[in-house]
């Protein structure tokens, strides 16, 4: 190779470099001042939903993965895992979980959610999972490394550690589930399909906190998840709300750009979750106990 061609791909290549590094900082800073005009309006207190996430068990992230975190940046698994990083462990149920309300159930769902709002968007099985710079990277990933979850990987993961009810996640297997695992091992739990409205105003009735809704791509191919608030969400325009992980694109009801990753986002009638919805997956049945 000459001289000057070498050279020159070495400028292209520290451009390039640099350019990256600008947008991962960016989109960074978009996260951490992002200010979101959603909210959720529990009925329980946030102590009773999620008391063992924020002290306990739960709580430590470093138990969250199937194997030990001495063992989540061993070399040896660079090959073996890949960019997705060590599988989350399948959690037990709650402690009284059985004596609870299905309301309960769901609050805490979107309550395990909210706890990872912030975190981008990744192709990971664990949310705290951060793989150093010379670890494998997914070629098609769009964002740049860090902590996060995909659509997907979210939902099994929120639900595994709110109830003990682990889902796979992979998004086309989720999504044609008749059962799930759990809560707890050696359990499974069913899963009942429920048909889309006929219009946007009738989603609000139809469904419950909790419910994931499964999203098409624009070649009509199921591609994505989100997890359904419910009646619990505020929004100032009045459009139900959903909790899920993505990529960027999308605007809130006061104009800004939402950060990649897991954040609180409208269902509004011109929304890809409208448009391309694909069906409801409901886990936590509607008049049982949460066992």
């Amino acid at each position: 190779m000459h001289l000057e061609h070498a050279t020159d791909m070495i400028t292209r290549l520290l451009f390039i470099s640099i350019a990256f590094a600008g947008a991962a900082l960016s989109q960074d800073a978009d996260r951490a001042t992002y200010k979101s005009p959603y909210q959720v309006n529990f009925t329980f207190k946030v102590e009773e939903l999620i008391g063992d996430l924020l002290k306990g068990e739960r709580a430590d992230w470093k138990d969250h993965a199937s194997v030990p975190y001495r063992d989540w940046y061993e070399a040896a698994n660079r090959t073996r895992w890949g960019h997705w990083g060590p599988a989350a462990r399948h959690f037990d149920p709650p402690a009284g979980l059985a004596s609870r309300t299905p309301q309960w159930s769901r609050e805490r769902v979107i309550a395990t959610g909210l706890r990872y709002a912030g975190y981008s968007y990744q192709h990971h099985h664990v949310p705290d999972w951060e793989p150093p710079g010379d670890w494998p990277r997914d070629a098609g990933q769009t964002t740049p490394s860090g902590k996060g979850l995909d659509c997907s990987n979210f939902s099994a993961f929120v639900y595994n550690l709110a109830l003990g009810i682990k889902p796979t996640g992979d998004v086309k297997d989720q999504a044609e589930m008749t059962e799930a695992p759990g809560p707890g091992a050696k359990r499974s739990i069913p899963v009942r399909r429920i048909e889309l409205p006929k219009s946007h105003a009738e989603f609000a009735d139809a469904l419950l906190t909790g419910d994931l809704l499964y999203v098409k791509n624009s070649q009509g191919n199921l591609s994505h998840v989100v997890i359904w608030v419910g009646k619990i969400g505020k929004s100032p325009d009045g459009n139900p709300l959903v909790l899920d992980s993505t990529g960027t694109g999308s605007r809130d009801s006061e104009g800004r750009e939402i950060p990649d990753g897991i954040q609180l986002r409208a269902f509004t009638p011109r929304s890809w979750y409208f448009r391309q919805a694909s069906h409801v997956l409901r886990i936590i049945p509607e008049d049982a106990k949460g066992s």
